[in-house]
């Protein structure tokens, strides 16, 4: 675990129109004076955590990845973005090649405000289109069409951004794999740096699980063909796999999530933001009202063996896998004489697989093929 860099996420709660599918911590805002009231306080808990923080650590620590999540950050006026960039700045020390990241939805973006993120040193540029079929995007409840996520990625290009995500959710009610297939080809022959591609989950609470009855989604098979075509057609446009959901071109992984996969610090900002410091995971209050007493709602202290649990099914999450001495490094013991017998049993069953050096020592494990399909049942393993 690396401790002389942190991340930073930064989470901006509101968006135009709740999404039929969505279960994050996002609402249009309550009032007029909502957004700016938020931002007030968001850049009040830099300053507060940021004294915390660096009481607690007795070296400088370099911020290397900032990522602005929601909801839907670009929904912020440009002044507002770039108050809570310069509070940021005056607060931590953000390396000159910090990746910064704004997630978009193409509605809320145009040519000028990708400009200004440009000039404020983000590098960056998440788009959650979802879909390139308008039908689906509507039954999505997403609020922008096809045509307007091509003049917002075309914008984003001119405005000088050479790192741009696409997320695309598959398995939507009613889509047939070749209709996944065309959404695949269509933004991969734009050549985006990074895509991010889900598999829709119905969670309970969003407006797709009370309504699930009144559609009919892809069969198992139809949801494995699509999972299939995802590696397959992303691989013949260049694209690596090196995590469940995501592909990129060489060197344009996402840094900020690596973080999260490898168990590195980061600190989080905004309602019900989580923050990993020290091995304590905390996150801050999830009711907006509430939020700007910064009360921290939760604190969680990970014991030895959940901390060695995470170490693998975070690890596991990546196309790299696990190294063994990497375990070693952290928790002074073998993986094997802790979980000799689930990486056996996983082994057999063709869910992990073993790396292997070239006299054929076992050094770590990986998911095979089938095991990044059935990653769920290969997680609850090691919990």
């Amino acid at each position: 675990m690396k401790k002389d860099t942190l991340g930073i996420y930064i989470h901006i709660p509101f968006c135009v129109r709740k999404c039929a599918y969505c279960d994050f911590l996002s609402a249009p805002p309550a009032s007029a004076g909502a957004i700016q009231e938020y931002v007030d306080a968001l850049c009040r808990e830099i300053a507060i955590k940021s004294e915390i923080y660096a009481t607690n650590n007795n070296k400088a620590t370099i911020v290397d990845t900032v990522f602005f999540g929601g909801g839907t950050p670009s929904l912020l006026a440009t002044e507002d973005l770039g108050r809570i960039l310069c509070t940021l700045r005056r607060y931590f020390t953000i390396a000159e090649d910090a990746e910064i990241t704004v997630e978009c939805n193409p509605d809320t973006v145009d040519l000028e405000k990708l400009k200004f993120y440009k000039e404020q040193g983000v590098n960056r540029i998440s788009f959650g289109l979802q879909s390139a079929c308008n039908e689906e995007l509507k039954m999505l409840g997403r609020i922008h069409s096809y045509e307007k996520f091509l003049e917002s990625f075309d914008a984003a290009r001119k405005a000088g951004f050479t790192n741009i995500n696409v997320d695309l959710i598959s398995a939507i009610p009613g889509q047939k794999p070749e209709g996944w297939e065309r959404s695949l080809r269509k933004v991969a022959e734009l050549a985006p740096e990074h895509i991010s591609a889900y598999s829709l989950i119905l969670e309970e609470g969003t407006k797709l699980f009370e309504e699930q009855d009144n559609y009919t989604f892809p069969t198992e098979d139809e949801d494995a063909k699509m999972y299939e075509a995802t590696e397959s057609i992303l691989r013949e446009y260049g694209y690596k796999r090196y995590e469940i959901s995501n592909y990129a071109k060489e060197g344009f992984e996402s840094c900020h999530n690596n973080r999260y996969w490898k168990r590195e610090e980061y600190l989080g900002f905004g309602v019900g933001a989580a923050s990993f410091v020290d091995n304590v995971r905390f996150t801050n209050i999830s009711d907006e009202d509430k939020y700007c007493e910064f009360f921290t709602e939760e604190q969680e202290t990970l014991t030895p063996s959940e901390s060695m649990a995470e170490f693998f099914y975070l690890g596991l999450r990546r196309m790299e896998g696990v190294y063994f001495v990497d375990f070693e490094k952290e928790f002074g013991t073998s993986p094997l004489d802790i979980y000799g017998d689930v990486i056996s049993k996983l082994v057999l069953q063709g869910l992990l697989e073993y790396i292997e050096t070239l006299d054929g020592k076992n050094i770590g494990v990986r998911l095979t093929k089938e095991g990044i399909f059935l990653s769920n049942r290969v997680f609850v393993e090691f919990v």
